[in-house]
């Protein structure tokens, strides 16, 4: 059975951002089993000698398989769609647009916006951040037109199917979901409210929620 390093226990104002939810959509829309080995971050155990060893950054999510471990979102997104062949094109042009927009999520659209995240997460701790926020918003902005123009006529990203590239970007997208930047992008909108609508999404969420030991509803 696959395992899921990830988060048991974290710090409340990252509830429903964490990058584990990433691989945890992902299989339950693949329909395999699994078990999740919660990490209590508070208490430090992410920097612990046996955390290291599996992942030298000290970050989840963490996958096991049979001994093989494989750490980095995106990396197992890619892994789990090859295993089982699904959420991913069989042919060749079409894989390697999914891996396109794959890294297109954490390379290009995700910088602006975790950057806006954290400067709203920190508010007055951060000294700047009421001085850079306005230019990370243009940056933001610029990403999500780009996601806005390729969204016309595509309900998906690489076209009809759903595939591990927009679990990606809906996670990406999701950072900001409270950040007030996503309004001017109607297509952006629709697709995120299109995607998070899926049964494999609510039961990932549920079943987090569950196992940080939050409110129903906190990780929305």
């Amino acid at each position: 059975m696959l395992t899921v390093h990830g988060f048991g226990r974290v710090n409340s104002k990252v509830v429903g951002l964490t990058r584990d939810l990433r691989v945890l959509w992902a299989l339950e829309e693949l329909g395999v089993p699994y078990r999740v080995h919660g990490v209590d971050h508070p208490a430090g155990e992410l920097g612990s000698e046996e955390f290291r060893r599996m992942n030298p950054f000290a970050q989840v999510p963490v996958l096991e398989d049979e001994g093989f471990v494989l750490t980095e979102s995106g990396a197992i997104l890619l892994y789990l769609a090859e295993k089982t062949g699904r959420l991913m094109p069989a042919d060749f042009q079409g894989r390697a647009q999914v891996m396109r927009w794959c890294f297109a999520a954490l390379n290009s659209v995700e910088p602006p916006l975790f950057q806006l995240v954290m400067i709203d997460l920190f508010g007055a701790a951060d000294p700047t951040g009421a001085q850079r926020r306005p230019g990370v918003v243009q940056y933001a902005e610029r990403v999500l037109g780009a996601v806005e123009a390729w969204l016309e006529g595509r309900p998906y990203l690489a076209g009809e199917a759903f595939t591990v590239a927009d679990i990606l970007m809906v996670t990406v997208l999701r950072e900001v979901r409270n950040a007030g930047v996503l309004e001017g992008f109607p297509r952006v909108s629709a697709y995120r409210e299109r995607c998070e609508q899926r049964p494999a999404w609510q039961r990932t969420l549920d079943a987090y929620e569950q196992r940080l030991g939050v409110p129903a509803g906190s990780a929305r």
